[in-house]
C-alpha cells in the first residue's frame, strides 16, 4: 500500500492529537492525550521539524507519527513512535527514516553510535517484531498508576514535625526548583543533566501552573524535596515528578507531598490523579505510591536501538 510522507507542522497538532487518541483507545481503553501535550512535543527547541518529524497518511488518514529530539548532546537520541495497527508498513518507513536521522544526530554530537529510546505501551499498536528485527530489545519498564480522589476524605495532610511545604510562587524558587529536581534524579535510568533553561522547556513552564508545584523543606536541611504537578490533562490531574534529595528520605516527605498533591487536585474537582514510575526506581518509589492508594493504570516498555 502506497503512503504519502511528510514532515509535522505545528499545525498539525489536532491531527497528530486525534491519531494519538485513537491508540490510546486501543492500548488502554479510552483517550488521554491532549492537543497542549503534542504540540509541547512539536515546540521542543532541540527539534527540528523538517528534519525530527515525520507524518504517513493513506490518502486523507493519518496513519502514523514519529518525532525525535536530542537532549544529550552526544550519543543519546530519543523518539516517539505511533502507529494504527493495520498500517505496519507505514510505521516501518518511519522507524527506519529515525534510525538514519538518530545516527546523524549522534554523529553531529561526534558519537561513534547513536543509543536510542522509545517507549512503547507493553501492549502497542506497533508490531514488535518490526523493532526486534532491527535490533532493538526492552531495557526498561514503566508504569502509569492512578488513584480515585475524594474531596471529603482527601485532605491537606499536616506537615510531618519541623517540616514545612510552600508553593513555588517566585522566580528564585523556579529555580530552586530545577536545582532540586537535577540533584534527586541524578542517579535515575535515563536521566539527562539539564540547564534551567533547558529544564524550562522539558517541563513547559509557559504553561505551568506554579501554585501546583511545591518544595517541602525540614529546619535541619532546609530545602529537601519538590513536587510537580498538571492540571492540564482532561483525563486526570496528573503529578509530573516528585523527588526527595538522599538526605531526606525515609523521613515520609514523599508520602506527605504526594497526599498534600491529592488534597490539591480534590479541592480542584478532580475525582482521579495520575503519574509515572520507573518499576526499578532504587528509592523506593513504587511501594510509596502503593501504601498511598495508587494501582497500574497501564505499562510501558523503554526499548533501546543501538545503532552505527
Amino acid at each position: 500500500m502506497p503512503y504519502f510522507l511528510r514532515p509535522a507542522l505545528f499545525s498539525d497538532g489536532p491531527a497528530i492529537t486525534e491519531l494519538l487518541n485513537t491508540v490510546d483507545e486501543l492500548e488502554i481503553g479510552r483517550r488521554e492525550t491532549d492537543l497542549s501535550t503534542v504540540e509541547a512535543d512539536l515546540k521542543r527547541p532541540d527539534v527540528d521539524l523538517a528534519l525530527d518529524s515525520w507524518l504517513a497518511f493513506d490518502g486523507d488518514l493519518l496513519v502514523a507519527y514519529g518525532v525525535l529530539w536530542d537532549d544529550s548532546g552526544a550519543e543519546r537520541i530519543d523518539i516517539d513512535h505511533y502507529v494504527l495497527p493495520d498500517h505496519q508498513p507505514a510505521g516501518a518507513r518511519i522507524l527506519d527514516a529515525m534510525q538514519v536521522r538518530a545516527v546523524d544526530k549522534a554523529r553531529g554530537n561526534g558519537a561513534a553510535r547513536a543509543v536510542v529510546h522509545l517507549h512503547l505501551n507493553a501492549e502497542p499498536t506497533l508490531d514488535t517484531s518490526l523493532i526486534e528485527a532491527r535490533g532493538w530489545r526492552v531495557v526498561r519498564r514503566y508504569q502509569v498508576l492512578q488513584r480515585p480522589l475524594d474531596p471529603a476524605g482527601d485532605l491537606a495532610p499536616v506537615p510531618p514535625a519541623g517540616t514545612r511545604i510552600r508553593p513555588c510562587t517566585t522566580e528564585a524558587d523556579h529555580r530552586r526548583v530545577h536545582l532540586l529536581y537535577q540533584a534527586a534524579f541524578a542517579e535515575h535510568f535515563d536521566f539527562q543533566p539539564r540547564t534551567y533553561e533547558q529544564w524550562s522547556h522539558d517541563v513547559d513552564t509557559e504553561t505551568l501552573d506554579w501554585s501546583l508545584v511545591w518544595i517541602v523543606s525540614t529546619e535541619e536541611s532546609g530545602d529537601t524535596g519538590f513536587l510537580i504537578a498538571r492540571d492540564d490533562r482532561e483525563a486526570m490531574g496528573w503529578i509530573r515528578s516528585v523527588g526527595v534529595l538522599r538526605e531526606g528520605r525515609g523521613r515520609g516527605l514523599g508520602g506527605f507531598l504526594l497526599r498534600h498533591a491529592f488534597a490539591a487536585f480534590a479541592a480542584r474537582g478532580r475525582d482521579t490523579v495520575g503519574l509515572g514510575v520507573d518499576t526499578a526506581n532504587p528509592t523506593g518509589a513504587p511501594e510509596l505510591y502503593g501504601r498511598n492508594g495508587m494501582t497500574l493504570h497501564y505499562a510501558v516498555d523503554t526499548w533501546e536501538g543501538v545503532l552505527s
